[in-house]
């Protein structure tokens, strides 16, 4: 009889356990970070009066109301006001609290002043100057925090690659932060009408000790007056931050479950400064996004999106938004590539946008000489 009570008060406990088990997990909320970048002594870039630090906390303090008017988001900030962080407190702060996701916010610059449009970044080391160089600008920040040099022993700010040890720590979260990387800029295209200029890689310092799914936003050039002032105002950083929050949204509905907020985005007219324009002038060399040659003669990987009997046009608006869009005609059918490029993890970046806009069969086509080659045959020449 007594062993039986035992038994019975063992199973009671056990019982206990996996319903208060249950209930810990199911009312666990979805966390996001929100880092605004720069702060205090650190203007980030400024031009025309426009001033980056203010510009990013008046957009992340935006965000956060909007998650937080989900009683199942917690929001936690890097700053709520004009303090400076050091940037791998800003990845500890993420990394302590288990967040989900990791957003800093941040405008671009450049010397050009007609440069313009949106970027968002994952973690990576990219062979891309111009990557680079946000990358290097960025993480110059380090340079005004106290004992930098012990801190960040072994790491250059001046030569983003000798992040190299981040590698391995990124690949785990790589696939999600590029899906919710590519709901960004999707949004910023087709809800908010902005310039888009792609998902990248890049090694900033601030994503490095980040250990979950992570981006890096560069809203829109504020050395662009017309852009700058888009951002500087009210109506501007409303709408960004509602973009923002709807990528935020739609990545917990997507692997974690509960419903979506209509998110009312008014759209923008788009900057009416020339555009970024770029030459294909040799039949051995065309162009990424990021403005590097693609060199014909070695490996170039596309990504399929699409077969069909007839011939459809190549414009944005027949492939989800997509743009780069190539052709070639076999066995009958037209077969619809999306992008062109050397690198095959900028090839697998292209591939989860083209399925985030719609193409779930979508899959790397390698090419070499002009002639479509087999992806082990791809990998093992270069």
């Amino acid at each position: 009889m007594k062993l039986s009570l035992k038994i019975k008060e063992v199973f009671v406990l056990v019982l206990l356990f996996i319903v208060s088990s249950m209930l810990a997990q199911s009312s666990g909320k979805f966390k996001v970070t929100l880092d605004a970048g720069h702060g205090d002594h650190d203007f980030g870039a400024t031009y025309h009066g426009f001033i980056e630090k203010n510009i990013a906390l008046g957009v992340v303090l935006k965000v956060g109301k909007i998650l937080e008017q989900d009683p199942t988001i917690q929001v936690i900030y890097t700053r709520k006001n004009d303090s400076f962080i050091d940037l791998v407190e800003r990845a500890n702060i993420a990394n302590r609290a288990n967040a989900n996701l990791f957003v800093s916010i941040h405008c671009n610059a450049n010397k050009n002043q007609e440069a313009y449009g949106t970027e968002t970044y994952v973690m990576g080391l990219s062979k891309s100057a111009s990557s680079l160089e946000v990358a290097k600008k960025e993480n110059e920040v380090i340079q005004m925090e106290k004992d930098y040099k012990t801190k960040y022993a072994g790491y250059n700010p001046n030569s983003p690659e000798s992040l190299i040890s981040a590698t391995l720590a990124q690949e785990e979260y790589l696939d999600q932060s590029i899906e919710f990387a590519s709901r960004i800029q999707d949004n910023f295209d087709v809800k908010l009408n902005r310039k888009v200029r792609g998902v990248k890689q890049a090694p900033f310092m601030v994503l490095h000790k980040a250990f979950m799914p992570r981006v890096l936003i560069e809203m829109g050039f504020i050395s662009n007056k017309e852009e700058g002032a888009y951002l500087n105002s009210e109506e501007g950083q409303l709408n960004v931050a509602k973009s923002i929050a709807d990528a935020i949204f739609r990545m917990k509905v997507e692997h974690f479950g509960g419903s979506m907020p209509v998110i009312e985005i008014q759209k923008s007219e788009k900057t009416t400064v020339k555009k970024d324009t770029v030459k294909t002038s040799s039949k051995e060399t065309s162009k990424t996004s990021d403005n590097k040659p693609v060199d014909t003669t070695k490996v170039v990987y596309k990504v399929q999106v699409k077969a069909s009997s007839s011939h459809v046009e190549t414009k944005p608006e027949n492939f989800n938004g997509l743009s780069k869009i190539s052709f070639i005609s076999e066995k009958g059918y037209y077969k619809y590539m999306y992008g062109e490029t050397n690198d095959y993890n900028e090839a697998k970046m292209q591939l989860l946008e083209a399925k985030t806009r719609g193409y779930d069969s979508a899959f790397i086509v390698p090419f070499k000489n002009g002639q479509k080659i087999s992806l082990n045959e791809a990998l093992k020449s270069k």
